[in-house]
Formats: C-alpha cells, sequence, structure tokens
C-alpha cells in the first residue's frame, strides 16, 4: 500500500493537522520547575561551596599557571571572572522571581482553598449548633411531659380513691 501524504492547503486556515501543529511546544510548567529548581538550590551550602571553589580555583589557575596557560589576568582584576559572575546574577534574578511568582499563585490557589474549606466548616458548625438546640429544647420538652414515680402513685391513688369512692372527687359525683 502507497502511503498517502497530505500536503497542507495554504488557502485554509491551519487546523489541528497543520504543519506547525505537530512541533513540539516548550513546557511552560516544565520551565516554571526549572526555575524553582534553580531558585531552590542556589541559596544552599552546596552551592556556595561549589561557587566558592570555582572562582578559588579560577584565581589559583590564573595566578599559579604558567603564562601561555593563564585565560584572564590576574593584573586587570580576573575581569573574566567578573564577567561569569555578573552572568551568572543576572541570569539568577530574574529566575528567583519566576519561582516566587509560581510560589505566589500557589499560594494564592492555597488561600482560596482554605477560605472554601473554613466557610464550610463555619456552615457545618452552625448546623450542628442549631441541632444541638433542636434536641436540647426536644430534650426540655420530654423532661416537662415525663411522669416521676411520686407523679403517678398520686394519680393512681386519686383514681383509685375516686372507684372506691373515698376520694374528695367522688363526693361531687354522688350529688
Amino acid at each position: 500500500m502507497a502511503r498517502s501524504t497530505k500536503r497542507p492547503s495554504l488557502d485554509a486556515p491551519r487546523g489541528r493537522g497543520g504543519m506547525l501543529a505537530r512541533a513540539p511546544q516548550p513546557s511552560r510548567d516544565r520551565f516554571g520547575r526549572f526555575t524553582e529548581w534553580i531558585a531552590r538550590n542556589m541559596g544552599t551550602p552546596v552551592f556556595l561551596l561549589a561557587l566558592t571553589l570555582f572562582c578559588v580555583g579560577w584565581i589559583l589557575w590564573n595566578t599559579t599557571m604558567p603564562e601561555s596557560w593563564r585565560f584572564d589576568d590576574a593584573a586587570l582584576g580576573f575581569t573574566a571572572l567578573t564577567l561569569v559572575l555578573s552572568l551568572q546574577a543576572s541570569y539568577a534574578a530574574p529566575l528567583i522571581l519566576l519561582a516566587q511568582n509560581r510560589q505566589d499563585d500557589r499560594d494564592r490557589v492555597q488561600i482560596e482553598q482554605d477560605r472554601q474549606r473554613a466557610e464550610r466548616n463555619l456552615a457545618d458548625t452552625e448546623y450542628l449548633a442549631r441541632e444541638i438546640v433542636a434536641l436540647r429544647m426536644a430534650l426540655t420538652d420530654i423532661s416537662a411531659d415525663v411522669v416521676t414515680r411520686d407523679v403517678l402513685r398520686a394519680e393512681l391513688r386519686a383514681i383509685l380513691d375516686r372507684l372506691d369512692g373515698t376520694g374528695p372527687d367522688s363526693e361531687d359525683e354522688r350529688r
């Protein structure tokens, strides 16, 4: 079977199957993770130690090696080293700012989630408080209607006395 090669039409708008649609797009998230990695690692003791060793090695190489092997002149104040460190700093600052912006975005999302969670907790708490009040009111109504033994005994005696005809109500019934 022959493979069909579909050529894009230049008079139609480019859709999903266009020529450039398949080109890999750089991931903003990957770059963001890279900037966070840089920002996290630039303040570590390992980075500071490595940068210090790099500078010491640079200075030692350019002061102790033969003149033909040196690439940065100590008499000029190690100009190349200064430029390298300035370049490193000029890239480090924006990368750190990008990482901080990503962290701010994450913090903003977290704050919104915390606010929503707090609202739900408040609504749940208010609901539970209303339920507790309703239960207390129901228990108060029940306890008001609860007949104690003494009350029951007194009522039963009164009924028995009425039936026997010795109670106070029995005289009224006879008349």
